[in-house]
């Protein structure tokens, strides 16, 4: 977390690639890799996915990757190296797999710090079944944490049913007394612990030399999720967040149902299961490094011009073919040719790159068009724009109650988001009798009041302890009409949806962030700050020119406020933002952590 500006991802691969290379570092210019097992449990699986491809885990010698509460069979002339969580089932596994003999030599690696008790468990039981000298190594790796971005990570993962937002602690108007001032006591405990403890590696290794890297103090940004409860539940526009939002999208993984076309079934057969495919959103594809936090109608637009742009190069090279009368000759043919043919001989010799680029096309048409069926069916641009104008106090041009009872207006969900994002944003609260009106017309809409019950407690705490959150000059411009996508022959039915552009706004977490990188007389005292006398990388507010950042929001993060972080530093010459969350939720996962809250 600390080298974050050199390239969080980069760094986290090497940090894996050093540990499946026995914790050594790898060697380059090799292609011999000492064959292995690795063995993960869910946790060690959730980190390793979004960084390291199947591919890659071959490429350093792994044969097999299996999970470590498993029927595993016997291998006992390969070695073997664990990523785990130190937790008491996954230790005793680990015993259990010495006293089975399961494989030639033994590579314990902690995803966090393992307990002197659990650690004299294994030697033990490595003692027990003389295996002692097959126990080669034991680390504490701390990569406790999934990164998603090169500027983003999340804490948490499994255990989707707990609650990583609690509301319990009220917000108060002075720089402590939060949730976010108890996580930084504990971790500047945690640090200094660290910091003490030569055994422990978080800060040492060699990664960490002297000269290896230039350190200047980062702003250590810790904010409280009660901070901001709007843009959670808001109904997004941009291409990452609305994947996140209606789709199945979990770590870089999005799942799309496939169409199944227009042929109904036979009469009284079963209806078709529909297909799941599956497609990884990396860095790898400059498509979506280039316009995952573009709007959506912009999205759209750009992948009908690559699309347009495939077909030209694909017919070029079938009409140069053709002028030559080569169709259905082979390209060792095509090579043989003389200069004059050096043309074609180029564009063929490109084949393997449109290809590829024919992939990337499908990939994005498939989810583009999944993201858009959503859109329509819902009416998510209309709620979009709707709810800009709450979130900015603009001047509404429709009766927040007509969308509400409007039964082809979004779902049950939508409309609850809805109105919670009013009833939070609102400076003062309906009157009983309007609101007794709203609740009648989201229960008959089939809504849970559950989640309502929770934001009017919270609303009644924020009101005593601090002012509502400013959301900034937001708002949104219809722009005309679709150029590309609208003539018939496009792979997308835009017709009825809105093409909205978001005008640039900061949201509250960006708005603390730029009151402190910016020094600004005034900054949102919601925020908790520290100023540590630890080494000079962790809390800092007294530098004149901060140009890096790490944002923690406590309670739970989501892909818009992302996205706004990576939108503020892209104005802004040389600031660099790095963005964490305990947990990354989206609004249907937040709304069920609040109708839980609002039960109890």
């Amino acid at each position: 977390m600390l080298m974050y500006y050199i390239s969080m991802m980069f760094l986290f691969s090497a940090a894996l690639k050093r540990m499946l290379n026995f914790n050594a570092p790898p060697l380059k210019n090799t292609t011999e890799s000492v064959w292995k097992v690795l063995i993960y449990d869910r946790f060690g699986q959730d980190i390793i996915s979004p960084l390291l491809s199947v591919k890659e885990l071959r490429d350093m010698g792994i044969t097999l990757h299996l999970l470590l509460h498993t029927d595993r069979d016997p291998i006992p002339d390969v070695p073997a190296i664990y990523f785990v969580m130190p937790t008491e089932e996954n230790t005793d596994r680990i015993c259990q797999d010495l006293r089975n003999q399961l494989y030639e030599s033994y590579y314990l690696n902690f995803i966090s710090a393992i307990s002197r008790s659990k650690l004299e468990d294994i030697a033990s039981a490595a003692l027990a079944a003389n295996a002692v000298n097959q126990v080669t190594k034991v680390f504490d790796q701390y990569l406790n944490f999934i990164t998603l971005e090169d500027d983003m990570f999340i804490l948490c993962n499994q255990n989707k049913e707990h609650i990583s937002y609690h509301g319990a602690v009220p917000i108060i108007r002075c720089p402590r007394g939060n949730a976010a001032e108890m996580v930084a006591v504990k971790l500047d405990k945690k640090l200094r612990e660290n910091l003490r403890d030569a055994r422990n590696s978080l800060f040492t290794g060699d990664t960490m030399g002297t000269g290896q890297f230039s350190f200047q103090r980062p702003l250590f940004v810790l904010a409280d999720r009660n901070l901001d409860l709007a843009t959670p539940l808001h109904h997004t526009w941009t291409y990452q967040a609305l994947i996140h939002d209606v789709l199945d999208f979990h770590l870089n993984r999005v799942s799309v149902e496939e169409s199944q076309g227009s042929e109904a079934s036979p009469a009284g057969a079963r209806p078709k299961k529909k297909n799941k495919k599956s497609y990884d959103l990396t860095g790898a594809d400059k498509f979506w490094q280039k316009h995952k936090g573009s709007p959506f109608p912009e999205v759209a637009e750009a992948v009908q011009e690559e699309l347009d742009t495939y077909r030209a190069q694909e017919d070029e090279v079938k009409r140069l073919k053709s002028i030559m009368g080569l169709e259905g000759e082979d390209d060792g043919a095509i090579s043989m040719l003389s200069d004059n043919t050096a043309k074609l001989t180029s564009a063929v010799s490109s084949l393997p790159e449109l290809l590829e680029k024919k992939r990337l096309i499908d990939l994005h048409t498939n989810v583009a068009t999944a993201v858009l069926d959503h859109i329509k069916s819902r009416k998510l641009d209309v709620y979009f724009e709707y709810e800009e104008k709450l979130m900015s106090k603009s001047t509404l041009d429709k009766s927040l109650l007509d969308i509400i009872s409007d039964p082809d207006a979004g779902t049950v969900e939508d409309k609850m988001r809805l109105f919670l994002i009013y009833y939070i944003t609102s400076q003062q609260p309906p009157s009983e009798a309007d609101l007794e009106q709203y609740k009648k017309a989201l229960v008959d809409a089939g809504c849970d009041l559950s989640s309502l019950n929770y934001i009017k407690q919270w609303k009644a705490f924020t009101k005593m302890a601090a002012t509502p959150a400013n959301y900034g000059s937001s708002g949104v411009k219809p722009m005309g009409l679709f150029s590309r996508v609208m003539n018939t022959g496009s792979q997308f039915v835009m017709e009825g949806v809105k093409n909205l552009v978001l005008k640039q706004h900061n949201l509250p977490v960006t708005r603390i962030l730029d009151n402190l990188m910016e020094m600004k007389s005034n900054p949102v005292s919601v925020l908790v700050c520290f100023s540590l006398s630890l080494r000079p990388f962790i809390f800092s507010l007294i530098s004149t020119n901060i140009k890096h950042a790490i944002v923690f929001v406590v309670g739970g993060g989501n892909y818009i406020e992302y996205q706004n972080l990576v939108d503020y530093t892209k104005a802004r010459q040389g600031k660099r933002v790095l963005y964490g969350c305990s947990e990354l939720f989206n609004a249907a996962q937040f709304m069920k952590q609040l109708s839980q809250l609002g039960q109890k």
